[in-house]
């Protein structure tokens, strides 16, 4: 059997029709842009962090999207650590963000700084010595229904010390990535 030629081993393709690729594009596309806004309107919203209390995770100015339907819809309990965002409970125009440091039930204080949840101190890694204050807090039980949240810039944090706990109605998101600088892109911590 003879070997065919360079030129019969080819065989002629079609030229791509450009119509039939727009389209391609453009159906491709607008599945992606109805994709974005059901992620962005039912489970992810992006919020601009604006001050200095959860310094040093989080800084003023940065871009973060918050997952809402983690505990919206009970896919989701609040735990100890999670950073949260909810209605001010003095001001429910505002919203504030906060670390969650006790949950219906426990018993919380704050000794010269230093927290103290069911009667052991809490390991703080995300806390620098330099952002600790030396206020002292007596013991109080959180009640159902309701979280005692704290800033990370203990400092400069307006938070449960001072106004008292969050009702759980009033939550409605958790902080999970920062998108913005590009420096600080990744999961909050």
């Amino acid at each position: 059997m003879e070997e065919p030629t360079t030129s019969e081993a080819l065989a002629p393709v079609a030229a791509p029709q450009p119509v039939f690729g727009v389209a391609s594009l453009l159906r491709d596309l607008a599945i992606s842009v109805v994709l974005a806004v059901v992620l962005i309107v039912f489970i992810y919203q992006p919020v601009k962090v604006e001050g200095t209390s959860m310094m040093p995770g989080l800084t003023d100015q940065e871009r973060i999207f918050i997952n809402k339907y983690q505990y919206k819809l009970g896919t989701g309990n609040i735990e100890r650590g999670d950073l949260v965002v909810f209605h001010f409970p003095l001001d429910p125009s505002q919203s504030y963000i906060k670390r969650v440091i006790g949950i219906p039930g426990d018993t919380v204080e704050v000794d010269d700084g230093v927290v103290i949840v069911n009667g052991i101190k809490i390991l703080e890694p995300y806390l620098p010595d330099e952002y600790r204050d030396h206020m002292t807090l007596h013991r109080r039980t959180v009640p159902a229904d309701r979280y005692f949240v704290l800033g990370d810039h203990r400092s400069s944090s307006n938070d449960s010390r001072m106004w008292g706990f969050v009702d759980r109605p009033a939550i409605y998101g958790k902080a999970v990535f920062v998108y913005w600088p590009p420096a600080k892109i990744g999961p909050v911590h």
